[in-house]
């Protein structure tokens, strides 16, 4: 196990942004007593898995984030319930998923990788510290490895997974014309990044495109090891890539991979206790 998530409650969102407070970070939820509370959502929507209407897990903010001086939320979300069923052969089968959402679980999931020996290009290391500047970036982690090298090592959360990454119109599309109706529930690509954009040309994550191309830059030096962990919280994945709808971002991902920037997928499965389990860490790369 690589984390356990306290007091997670399964409840309904009414609204995101809240009524209350309309800052897009904060959703009003629905507890199963049917009272209505404002809580944090870090995903901003995450693309449709914490929208009106989904239901989601969260827990009472000071169960996992004690720290915590919120003033507006009293609840926190962490994972997206996500459902679907096919026919295939004449079988029916169904997928139910639970998506970690909340960028900070990454990380933690990550750590506790780290030090439980779980990612294998990154196995036995001496030391790490958390939050480490480096060039004009702040790197999630940066340590000495087994023998004595010097990494850097920065985690991005890939929550989202589909059978072609396409753009909704043409994931309709292709749903119309029956493309996916034969493609195992299991068998989706796990795709990053994706997000709103005012314009379809504009870039998803400024400061992603800002990580991977320090990353890159770091390859110059040739002693210290720049690594990319994606960390994909479903199941339900064959592969990863950078995705296409963000063609800037992608140009990036694929120039840094060949100056010899690592890449490490790291597959998680959570459950309805709130307990995420270590998968595998070598989903293959498109």
């Amino acid at each position: 196990m690589l984390h356990k998530l306290n007091d997670l409650e399964l409840v309904k969102v009414v609204s995101r942004p809240s009524k209350v407070c309309k800052t897009p970070y904060v959703a009003d939820i629905e507890l199963s007593d049917g009272s209505i509370v404002q809580a944090h959502c870090a995903s901003l929507g995450c693309c449709g898995l914490c929208e009106k209407d989904c239901y989601v897990y969260a827990s009472p903010i000071k169960s996992n984030c004690a720290q915590s001086k919120s003033k507006v939320c009293s609840y926190k979300i962490y994972l997206a319930r996500f459902y679907e069923e096919k026919v295939i052969a004449n079988q029916l089968i169904t997928n139910n998923q639970l998506i970690g959402i909340d960028p900070k679980l990454a990380e933690t999931l990550v750590e506790n990788a780290l030090t439980q020996n779980c990612l294998k290009t990154l196995s036995n290391i001496k030391s790490y510290k958390r939050e480490v500047s480096l060039l004009n970036s702040r790197f999630d982690f940066a340590g000495i490895d087994d023998q004595g090298k010097y990494f850097v090592l920065e985690v991005k959360n890939v929550p989202l997974a589909d059978y072609a990454d396409v753009s909704s119109t043409d994931r309709k599309k292709m749903i119309k014309n029956g493309d996916f109706a034969s493609i195992a529930i299991n068998q989706k690509i796990s795709y990053f990044p994706d997000g709103y954009r005012k314009k379809k040309e504009a870039l998803v994550s400024e400061r992603a495109l800002k990580h991977i191309n320090e990353l890159a830059e770091i390859t110059q030096s040739k002693i210290t090891r720049p690594i990319i962990c994606f960390v994909v919280q479903r199941t339900d994945v064959s592969s990863f890539q950078a995705s296409l709808l963000d063609p800037i971002y992608r140009a990036a991902f694929t120039d840094a991979v060949k100056q010899g920037v690592e890449v490490i997928v790291l597959v998680v499965l959570w459950n309805a206790n709130g307990e995420a389990s270590f998968v595998s860490c070598d989903l293959p790369v498109n």
